[in-house]
């Protein structure tokens, strides 16, 4: 007589898997590190922005004008502001991994407190940047 087949194993739930499986909780953690990579893209289309002025500076004065409508329209200011903030962002959270790799703060209460200082100075000072930026016009 056949025997029956077993039942088949039911694979085990992955942490990773989204609500509402309410098996993961979104942490700073990851939050801080799609951040620092989305910074690092927009920092790249900074650069091109910066360089479509720079050659525009080179160019025609109507050629600069343009560049200069451009960034001083409302679009252009949030697009350098983001810029702002990212250069900002990007580079307080590798000073953090800087600071990693020596083997200091990996302690979890660390690294929260560590990842929000990065945030707030972040904002700190790209709003301190556009006073500055403002101020001595």
């Amino acid at each position: 007589m056949a025997e029956a087949a077993p039942p088949p194993r039911t694979r085990p739930i992955s942490p990773f898997l989204f609500p509402p499986t309410g098996t993961y909780r979104w942490q700073i953690t990851s939050t801080m590190s799609i951040l620092h990579r989305l910074s690092g893209i927009a920092l790249g289309f900074g650069a091109l922005l910066l360089t479509w002025w720079l050659l525009a500076l080179l160019g025609e004065p109507a050629d600069f004008a343009e560049v200069q409508a451009f960034l001083g329209s409302i679009f252009g200011r949030l697009l350098l502001l983001g810029w702002t903030w990212s250069l900002f962002y990007h580079l307080l959270n590798g000073v953090r991994h800087l600071v990693w790799d020596t083997g200091h703060g990996l302690e979890l209460p660390s690294v929260y407190r560590g990842g929000w200082t990065v945030i707030v100075l972040s904002v700190v000072l790209t709003v301190a940047a556009w006073l500055a930026g403002y101020w001595f016009r």
